[in-house]
């Protein structure tokens, strides 16, 4: 080779190095958690991406989600194909979770596809730090049909959503604990597989499928999981 092009070729070998031993350090960092940004002064730590928690939900049929009194995940699809919400959410313990779930139900007659048949519900819920659905939960019926089954005359009770429902301090005290279901009753669609649910169990009211619109409650004093929360003082007094 001419050695008028060896300096360039090995100056563009080094440049290539260094760049892929820059990208595979930085890499090897995020994974870690390690290189966060350095706080300012007198400001504090700022949370990063790692800080959060993975949160996966999929409901028969629909869902709103709340964390600490603030709207966090609704359900894209209103009915069909059933999937799975999966966000990252930013924990705060006490933490208090508040949803809103309705099967695909007729307002009027509690039927669907057509009122042609009776449908049925199903919540699960689990969150990166332990929390998980169950009988532990707190759950109230606010949409109840068809009565006794009556297909041909099909009604249906509603009551009113009570006032800031998924407020932190709402008492939800007088509520009836959130009925258990197995995942064979349930039968959740394909998307459920494909996402971690491990220790979750299905939850509603005491009627998959007559109760049509169920909120639920629970209040979550630290992770379940055992880990210690990471303090960020920057954030305390919002």
């Amino acid at each position: 080779m001419n050695k008028s092009y060896r300096k360039p070729a090995t100056a563009l070998l080094l440049v290539a190095i260094a760049t892929t031993v820059l990208w595979t350090t930085g890499a090897s960092l995020a994974q870690r958690g390690e290189g966060r940004r350095p706080p300012r002064p007198g400001g504090g730590e700022k949370p990063e991406i790692e800080d959060t928690l993975r949160l996966n939900v999929y409901a028969d049929n629909w869902f709103s989600l709340y964390i600490n009194g603030e709207l966090v995940a609704v359900d894209s699809i209103r009915f069909m194909p059933h999937n799975v919400i999966s966000v990252d959410v930013f924990p705060k313990y006490p933490m208090t979770l508040a949803v809103i779930a309705k099967d695909n139900a007729d307002a009027k007659t509690g039927m669907e596809y057509n009122n042609t048949q009776i449908g049925d519900g199903g919540f699960i819920l689990k969150l990166a730090d332990g929390t998980v659905t169950g009988p532990h939960w707190k759950a109230k019926s606010v949409s109840y049909g068809p009565i006794d089954r009556d297909t041909r005359d099909p009604r249906v009770v509603h009551e009113e959503l009570p006032e800031n429902w998924f407020a932190i301090d709402f008492d939800d005290s007088l509520w009836q604990a959130a009925k258990a279901y197995d995942e064979q009753t349930v039968r959740p669609k394909r998307p459920f597989y494909q996402y971690d649910f491990e220790g979750a169990k299905f939850i509603w009211a005491d009627d998959l499928e007559l109760d049509n619109t169920v909120l639920f409650r629970l209040t979550v004093d630290s992770p379940p999981d055992g880990s210690q929360p990471k303090r960020f003082p920057i954030l305390e007094s919002n």
